[in-house]
């Protein structure tokens, strides 16, 4: 087993994970004006990296990224080129977020088996706060 992949898995889903829910939070900030959603993002958006920091080496997930070399780095899906509504950007960003915080789930037992249950409440947190945010785009 190469921990550096692990490490490296990791650390890109973590990435991801942050990078989704900052912009739902902004979402929740700047364009509905709601103060307490934009906090439960950026609350969850810091335990996740409180989590990663508590269960990983954080100077590994640093030193075995490899973005210049990352060989999906230029792959863009369909649906990724476009989006059609509001609705779309908060969904593909909280579904990014919540497939990234179960490859850490997963990924994170191999490093550290006690992660798995901090990212999977993560996870459903998520689920929680994807459906506020669609029932405010409906409303």
């Amino acid at each position: 087993m190469d921990r550096k992949n692990i490490y490296r898995i990791l650390d890109a889903n973590l990435n991801r994970a942050r990078e989704g829910v900052r912009v739902t939070e902004e979402v929740a900030r700047l364009y509905f004006d709601d103060a307490k959603l934009s906090s439960k993002f950026k609350n969850l958006r810091h335990e996740l990296t409180r989590v990663a920091r508590k269960s990983f080496d954080w100077e590994k997930l640093l030193s075995f990224r490899d973005s210049e070399r990352d060989v999906g780095a230029d792959i863009m899906g369909i649906l990724e080129k476009r989006r059609a509504d509001l609705a779309s950007i908060i969904q593909a960003n909280l579904r990014r977020s919540q497939e990234a915080t179960r490859v850490l789930e997963e990924f994170g037992k191999l490093i550290n088996p006690d992660s798995a249950k901090s990212f999977k409440k993560i996870r459903f947190r998520l689920y929680t706060l994807e459906q506020k945010m669609l029932g405010l785009v409906k409303k």
